[in-house]
């Protein structure tokens, strides 16, 4: 295991400070703004609502976990279906309400302890399901990488509009256009152009700039994609230096409650999944120290201060988990200092403006080694435990839980609008398997022997 550079209490120097905080910033950046734009949120109440849950986040876990907190993807489908029929502020009580629920689920687990967690996800389980985590984004990151938009005159007929080339995302019948999706090879160049400088920089850089592969792959993609003219900064001339964030509040309404509630337990495993792969980076187990109905707690109050504010729900961030494994850099005032530097970005718009610039090519180049490392540290933990795949049990869980997980597997539950797929789906199954499966004798022993230990 590499050597650590920063643990979780150690201060950087004030300029290192900066930099290492906006590496974090540009990670989760374009992710926790695209949820708002999706769902009809405000983006810059995102961004001060990811900051602020991720400070409370902090506070709550004792500053001993360096998790940052985005919006989360879970909720997209959700809030758009309330939004739709019952209004924003009706999706934001139950956003508000799914934060709840984590504290009752912390709750439960401080009454009665963590143990049972090692029962339900031994290695085989959370192993395969952190390779889902990093797999199944994998087909978002070589997008990013790959595509770009473009809009059209809408065609005057159905041949002509499936012969468009790329895919159709979407139709403006009153403005007459269709946007699509089309594959670049200028974008992917720039795309590989940002992975290669972030590459480098990891493996040959000395001193500060090794720590800051990331943010110098993203300034180095941003300097090609400029030279490539690919980078528009009118947005950012047009911008206002201060500007208020427009902020919307929650609406009691018990039915989008129902719509929105069970969504929580889904995201639940997520977050479970993101600790056990921080812990395994930092070679600790956090589910104990400080706790897992911290860490529960300290998301489930992000979610519910996010949706007061009027953003999104929030959860800790794949992205950001990549960094800490790269830079091993596990300092909480560097994740603290990412999340102050968002609230301020939500209220300067021409900072705002400016980081939006950067195209999403360049994010999807880096995307690619983050969501990559993930994947592996899923790998690795199999490796570590030494998971015996000459066991038939073994073999059969981590098979299902990989196809599953990220050949897009969904349950569908049209009637209270709940889809179960992915990773939440994956991690079901592998728990029910490992529940349901008999074990070889020789294996049964070995994990009362683990239980006892723990």
């Amino acid at each position: 295991m590499e050597k650590m550079v920063l643990d979780v209490h150690d201060r950087p120097k004030a300029w290192k400070w900066f930099a290492l905080s906006l590496q974090h910033l540009f990670a989760m950046f374009g992710a926790t703004v695209l949820v708002p734009l999706l769902t009809g949120l405000e983006p810059a109440v995102a961004l001060l609502s990811s900051g602020v849950g991720t400070l409370a986040y902090l506070v709550v876990t004792r500053g001993k976990i360096p998790a940052y907190l985005g919006s989360s993807f879970a909720f997209i489908v959700p809030i758009i279906t309330v939004s739709q029929n019952q209004g924003t502020g009706a999706a934001l009580f139950g956003c508000f309400l799914a934060g709840v629920v984590y504290g009752v689920v912390a709750i439960v687990i401080r009454r009665f302890g963590s143990d049972w967690l090692h029962h339900l996800l031994p290695p085989v389980v959370i192993g395969s399901v952190v390779i889902v985590i990093g797999l199944a984004l994998a087909g978002t990151a070589v997008d990013m990488a790959s595509t770009h938009e473009v809009t059209r005159p809408l065609p005057d007929t159905v041949e002509e509009f499936h012969a468009l080339p790329g895919t159709v995302e979407k139709v403006d019948e009153a403005a007459g256009t269709v946007t699509l999706k089309v594959y670049s090879l200028k974008h992917f160049g720039i795309a590989l152009a940002a992975l290669a400088i972030a590459i480098i920089a990891n493996l040959f850089f000395r001193g500060f700039l090794n720590l800051i592969p990331i943010l110098s792959g993203i300034v180095g993609g941003y300097l090609v994609a400029m030279a490539a003219g690919l980078v528009d900064l009118s947005q950012v001339r047009e911008a206002s230096w201060l500007s208020l964030p427009q902020f919307t509040t929650p609406e009691v309404s018990w039915t989008a409650a129902l719509v929105i509630l069970p969504v929580a337990l889904v995201s639940l495993t997520e977050h479970i999944g993101h600790l056990i792969v921080t812990g395994n980076i930092m070679e600790r187990d956090l589910t104990k120290d400080p706790g897992l109905h911290r860490s529960i707690l300290g998301d489930g109050l992000a979610t519910s201060l996010a949706a007061l504010f009027g953003g999104p729900p929030n959860t800790t961030y794949g992205e950001n988990i990549g960094v800490l494994a790269i830079t091993r850099v596990f300092s909480v005032f560097v994740i603290g200092g990412a999340a102050v530097i968002a609230i301020a970005f939500a209220f300067i718009g021409k900072l705002s403006a400016l980081i939006s610039t950067i195209p999403t090519a360049v994010v999807g180049g880096i995307s690619i080694l983050l969501f990559g490392i993930i994947a592996s540290a899923g790998l690795r933990m199999l490796v570590d435990n030494q998971i015996d795949f000459s066991d038939k049990r073994n073999l059969v869980i981590a098979s299902v839980v990989l196809v599953i997980g990220v050949g897009g597997a969904a349950l569908k539950f049209v009637g209270i609008h709940l889809e179960l797929e992915g990773m939440a789906l994956a991690t079901i199954a592998g728990i029910l398997l490992n529940l349901v499966l008999p074990r070889s004798t020789e294996e049964g022993q070995r994990v009362e022997s683990s239980n006892q230990a723990a």
